[in-house]
């Protein structure tokens, strides 16, 4: 079957999978600290325009995020997020099991803006009692969204900067940063990023490698005994140079930039595919992530021969369906999904 499902449905880029065969017999010292996790570290600097940033990789999303929040706040603090962020949705509570509570604020496709921040922190610090209330010390965006949206160059130096202004940590989810940065339209790259966040990470699970994300400390120094808490969460791969090897590969020859791009372009083919068949797309998303709508009958048809998700029913009854490419998607895939709308839509 054809698959929309993901963007880590595949195994991982070729590229990465000849390193690890070329390296297979070598012997490397564990935990990351091997030749291979140092160059990629270097690269990744390199990228950002920022050579003395810290660089840690961690094994997967969920673990990072936690994590990266409970190593930044104190016991006391929380963590300002959009609504439907995915620490506060999609993350199963673990944010909150280490004891931050997710401090939601509402949002637009998944963006926070400077102006919901800030008249949130003012009305906080405004009220008396409120020493007696989870402290705010972080503010969690991800780029692109959960619905795909973006964020431009002045929405995030707003962001950022109302967050210096209240002492808040800014933390920018890159599970899908690829894609947001290779999205027409974007006008961020990995330098500006780098100059307005505290802390942020480079997914790798999404982004064609086989698991993996690079957390880069910017303009904050790494917590204490960041090793021994990235270990205490269970983050810590003791094959690190399987890490190391991955992002040393997505960092040579753009190749990280190269295949976020296309999968975008095979998200462009996947909308026109429904423009084509009349369907209406119910998010403008210019990431690999597209939202159709379909009825409940035409979700039932389509998903026999191809797969994907439902991402949310609809007040009218309809549904939010989700198609999302990757590396991995090929001009087959596309007239897979072609042929099967016309088999239901016509």
């Amino acid at each position: 079957m054809t698959s929309f499902e993901s963007d880590y449905n595949n195994g991982m880029l070729p590229e990465i999978l000849q390193r690890l065969i070329q390296t297979n017999d070598e012997k490397a010292s564990g935990y990351g600290f091997d030749k291979h996790c140092l160059s990629a570290k270097k690269r990744i600097c390199e990228a950002i325009d920022m050579p003395h940033a810290e660089v840690f990789f961690l094994v997967g999303g969920t673990q990072t995020n936690t994590t990266v929040i409970d190593s930044v706040l104190q016991g006391c603090e929380g963590v300002i997020a959009a609504q439907n962020g995915h620490i506060f949705v999609h993350e199963s509570g673990a944010v909150e099991a280490f004891g931050h509570k997710v401090i939601t604020l509402p949002d637009t496709n998944g963006k926070l803006t400077a102006e919901a921040i800030e008249q949130y922190m003012t009305t906080f610090l405004a009220d008396e009692t409120y020493p007696h209330m989870v402290q705010p010390g972080m503010v969690y965006i991800t780029l692109p969204t959960e619905l795909g949206a973006l964020y431009s160059r002045s929405e995030l130096e707003a962001i950022y900067t109302v967050c210096r202004r209240f002492s808040l940590k800014l933390y920018v989810d890159g599970a899908r940063l690829g894609y947001g940065l290779m999205a027409d339209g974007a006008d961020i790259d990995l330098p500006f990023l780098a100059r307005h966040c505290d802390v942020f990470y480079i997914g790798g699970t999404k982004v064609g490698a086989m698991f993996g994300e690079a957390v880069v400390f910017t303009n904050m120094k790494a917590p204490r005994y960041m090793f021994t808490i990235i270990k205490r969460h269970g983050a810590l791969l003791a094959k690190g140079r399987m890490l190391g090897l991955q992002f040393d590969t997505l960092f040579t020859d753009n190749l990280y930039l190269r295949v976020a791009r296309h999968a975008i372009e095979k998200a462009y083919e996947v909308r026109q595919c429904f423009l084509n068949h009349g369907l209406s797309m119910g998010v403008d998303s210019p990431t690999n992530q597209q939202f159709v709508i379909l009825s409940v009958a035409q979700k039932e048809q389509l998903m026999q021969r191809i797969a994907f998700e439902v991402w949310c029913a609809r007040p009218d009854g309809n549904l939010l369906c989700r198609f999302v490419t990757s590396w991995a998607t090929t001009d087959d895939d596309i007239l897979q999904l072609n042929q099967a709308l016309t088999e239901v839509v016509g």
